[in-house]
C-alpha cells in the first residue's frame, strides 16, 4: 500500500447513531423536525431583533448573530446526517469530512465566543449602567464580533492542518454521526503528539478564555447585585441574565462532559452527549430567550403580528 492510500482514504464512513437498519427512518423522523424547528426558531428571533427598535442594543446584536450561527451550526451537521440515515452507504468523502470538521470547530467557538461577549455586555450593563452606552458603544461591539469570528476560524484552520498531516492506515469508520476533530483522530495510526500539545496550549487557551469571561463577568455581576438593598431590584438584576445564564450551562456542561476525558474513553454515551450541543442546545436557544425575555416576547409577538397584516 502507497504513502498516498495511507495518509489520504478516499472517504469514510459514518456509522450514525444506530448502525441497525430499522432505526434509520425513526431517527430520521426525529431529527427533520428538530433541524426544521432550529431553523425557522432562530430565524424568527433575528427577524424580531431586526423589525423591532426596542431590540436595537447590543445584547440583542449579539444575540441575533448567535441565532444566525446556530442556523450556521446544525446545517454543518444535520442534512448530512439526514442524508446518511437514508443512504446504504453512508460515506462522507475525505475533503467533505475536514471541512465539515473545519466549519463544526468554527461555529462552536464562534458560539462561545458570542456568550461571552453577550456575558460582558450583562456585566457592563448592571455593574457600570451610567457608562453602559459609552463603554458598549458601536466600535466596542464590532470588535467583540470580529475576534468572535476571527479567534475561532483560526483556531479550526490549525486543527484542520494537523489533522489532515495524519495517517490513516487502519478501519476508515467513524463512530459518530458526523465529523468530529477526536472520533476522526482515533482512527489515525501515527503520533498524536502534536495535536495533543496543540489541544492542550493554543487550544484550551482559545476555548477557556471566553469561558473564563463569562465566569469573571457573573462573578463582578453576583457581588453588584448582592449589594443591591432591595429584593426586587435583585430580582430585575438577575432576570436579565436567565437566559443567557441557562444557554451558557447547556452548552459548557455538555462540551466538558464530551471532550474533558482521555480520547481512549470516547464512547457511545459521548455521541449521545453531544447531540446536546450540537443540536439540541441551537434548537432551544429561541425558546429560552423568547420565553423568559418579556422584550424578546414583545417582539415576536409584533413580528407575528406584522406577517398575519401582510
Amino acid at each position: 500500500m502507497g504513502r498516498n492510500n495511507l495518509t489520504r482514504p478516499s472517504e469514510f464512513i459514518l456509522l450514525g447513531l444506530s448502525s441497525r437498519p430499522e432505526d434509520q427512518k425513526p431517527l430520521f423522523v426525529v431529527f427533520l423536525p428538530i433541524y426544521l424547528i432550529t431553523v425557522i426558531g432562530n430565524l424568527l428571533i433575528i427577524l424580531a431583533i431586526r423589525s423591532d427598535t426596542r431590540l436595537q442594543t447590543p445584547m440583542y446584536f449579539f444575540l441575533s448573530i448567535l441565532s444566525f450561527v446556530d442556523i450556521c451550526y446544525v446545517t454543518v451537521i444535520i442534512p448530512k446526517m439526514l442524508v446518511n440515515f437514508l443512504s446504504e452507504t453512508k460515506a462522507i468523502s475525505y475533503g467533505e469530512c475536514l471541512t465539515q470538521m473545519y466549519f463544526f470547530i468554527a461555529f462552536g467557538n464562534t458560539d462561545s465566543y458570542l456568550l461571552a461577549a453577550m456575558a460582558i455586555d450583562r456585566y457592563v450593563a448592571i455593574c457600570n449602567p451610567f457608562h453602559y452606552i459609552t463603554i458598549m458603544n458601536h466600535r466596542c461591539c464590532v470588535l467583540l464580533l470580529v475576534l468572535s469570528f476571527c479567534i475561532p476560524h483560526l483556531h479550526s484552520l490549525l486543527h484542520i492542518l494537523l489533522t489532515n498531516q495524519l495517517i490513516f492506515c487502519a478501519s476508515n469508520v467513524i463512530h459518530h454521526f458526523f465529523c468530529d476533530d477526536q472520533p476522526v483522530l482515533k482512527l489515525s495510526c501515527s503520533s498524536h503528539f502534536v495535536k495533543e500539545i496543540t489541544v492542550m496550549t493554543e487550544g484550551l487557551a482559545v476555548i477557556m478564555t471566553p469561558f473564563s469571561c463569562i465566569i469573571v463577568s457573573y462573578l463582578r455581576i453576583f457581588i453588584t447585585v448582592l449589594k443591591i438593598p432591595s429584593a426586587a431590584g435583585k430580582r430585575k438584576a438577575f432576570s436579565t441574565c436567565g437566559s443567557h445564564l441557562t444557554v451558557v450551562t447547556l452548552f459548557y456542561g455538555s462540551i466538558s462532559y464530551v471532550y474533558f476525558q482521555p480520547l481512549s474513553n470516547y464512547t457511545v454515551k459521548d455521541r449521545i452527549a453531544t447531540i446536546i450541543y450540537t443540536i439540541l442546545t441551537p434548537m432551544l436557544n429561541p425558546f429560552i430567550y423568547s420565553l423568559r425575555n418579556k422584550d424578546m416576547k414583545q417582539g415576536l409577538t409584533k413580528l407575528m403580528h406584522g406577517v398575519k397584516c401582510q
